[in-house]
C-alpha cells in the first residue's frame, strides 16, 4: 500500500519539472500556507503542476513520509524537494528561486 503510495508521487514529481502538492488548487487554495506558495510561484512565472492532497488520503499521507516534511504544501523541481511556503518564501527573498525556476545553478 505504501509502495504504490510512494510509486504515484515518485512518478508525478519525476513526471513534471515543478510539482506543488498543496491543500486546494491554483486557483482556490484551502489553506493559507498553500496561498502563500501559489502567490510566490505565479508571481515568478513558474509553469508547474498543482495535486490537491485533500482529494486524496493516501497521498495527502504519502507525501508527508516521501519527502520526511511533516507539513503541507510542498514544492518538487526537476525532482527535487524544495520545500514548503516557509523555504519558498526564503528562496524567493533571496532570488535563489527563480534561479532554480531559470535553470541554473545558484553561485556557490
Amino acid at each position: 500500500m505504501i509502495q504504490d503510495v510512494n510509486a504515484r508521487i515518485d512518478a508525478l514529481v519525476k513526471a513534471n519539472d515543478a510539482v506543488l502538492f498543496m491543500k486546494g488548487s491554483p486557483l482556490f487554495p484551502q489553506c493559507g500556507f498553500s496561498s502563500r506558495a501559489v502567490a510566490i510561484l505565479d508571481h515568478l512565472g513558474a509553469t508547474y503542476e498543482s495535486v490537491d492532497v485533500l482529494q486524496d488520503q493516501e497521498i495527502r499521507q504519502g507525501i508527508k513520509a516521501y519527502s520526511d516534511w511533516p507539513t503541507i504544501p510542498q514544492l518538487y523541481v526537476k525532482g527535487e524537494f524544495v520545500g514548503g511556503s516557509d523555504i519558498m518564501m526564503e528562496m524567493y527573498e533571496s532570488g535563489e528561486l527563480a534561479t532554480l525556476f531559470a535553470g541554473e545553478q545558484p553561485a556557490a
